[in-house]
This record gives structure tokens, sequence and C-alpha cells, in this order.
């Protein structure tokens, strides 16, 4: 992993949920803006809705995220001739996790970051909205410790263990103590 590093070009990051409209798209915008220039995040699905949600649109813009270029897309075209070479591919829904991946170029780290899916909340808008913000956190925690990584120092068992523990973080690390 030290190369790249070294030699000044960003890691590639794919985030993948089923529908890429909410979660893996949070995780893209997070990731482009705490981990620039070290990372270049991606997002994609295995069933894109074809649109991002209006909700994650209007959550990003709240904290003045760049919208612009986020579409939902396959995460085939990551698979395909041309397609940047991954580093690390992060499943962050549960359905994604379960699926048959395409074979990614570079033989990518990956990873299980699940997180739950805010639109099964249910209920008024004021719950739906909570568990975005929820989900919101929940990425921005573990891609903060990601970028926090010492990448060039890791060896790759360690690396992937680390990765997946990060996966296994299920709130914020300051609310450990809390009942």
């Amino acid at each position: 992993m030290s190369d790249k590093e070294s030699a000044g070009h960003p890691y590639n990051v794919l985030f993948l949920c089923t529908g890429n409209s909410v979660r893996s798209i949070m995780a893209e915008a997070i990731l482009n803006r705490v981990g620039a220039p070290r990372f270049r995040a991606y997002s994609a699905g295995s069933r894109p809705k074809g649109e991002v949600s209006p909700q994650t649109i209007a959550l990003l813009r709240s904290f003045r995220f760049k919208t612009d270029g986020l579409c939902s897309k396959s995460w085939e075209e990551f698979a395909a001739p041309g397609a940047p070479k991954l580093d690390f591919v992060f499943t962050v829904c549960d359905n994604a996790a379960n699926e048959v991946c395409p074979v990614w170029p570079g033989q990518p780290m990956s990873a299980h970051w699940g997180v739950p899916d805010p639109a099964a909340a249910g209920g008024s808008q004021a719950i739906i909205s909570r568990a975005l913000f929820d989900a919101y956190r929940l990425l921005q925690n573990r891609i903060g410790m990601f970028c926090a990584l010492p990448l060039t120092s890791l060896d790759r068992l360690s690396l992937k263990r680390m990765i997946r523990d990060i996966g296994k973080m299920r709130r914020d690390p300051s609310e450990e103590g809390a009942a």
C-alpha cells in the first residue's frame, strides 16, 4: 500500500450498497471531503435506484457538502475495463454484503461496514430524519477512523483486521461507556 501514497496518488475507495441512493452516497461524499487528497471515493450499487435520495442530498447540503456530482450508478462500472483501480471496497448495507460482487481490478482490500437503512426506520418524517442523521454520523466516525490509519506502516494482514474492526463499530466511540 505504501507505493501509491509515496508516489502521491490517492487510494481509490468504493462504497457499495444495493440501491446506491443513501448510505453509499453519504460515504462517498464524506471520504471525498475528509480524506482528500489522500483518498478518492466512489459509490455504486448492485441494483441502483437511478437517483440519489432527496433527503440524502438535503442532509449533505446542510453540512455544506458538494452534491453536484453525486449519482446512483451500477457497480458494474467499476469492474469494467478502464475503471479506476480500487484499493479498498466497503459494503455499507447487509444486502450488498451478501451478494456476489464483480471481480474488482487490483485485488482491493474489502470489509463490511454495515449501516442500518434509514428507509427502514418508518414512521414520521422526524424519525426518518433521525435515522438518516444516525447513518451519516456512523459513517463519518468510521471514515474518520479509516483516514487516521497509518497505511504506509501496516502490513496487509494488520490493515485487513483494522478495516474489518472499523466496520464493527456501532456508535460514536465517545458513547461507548454511556448507558
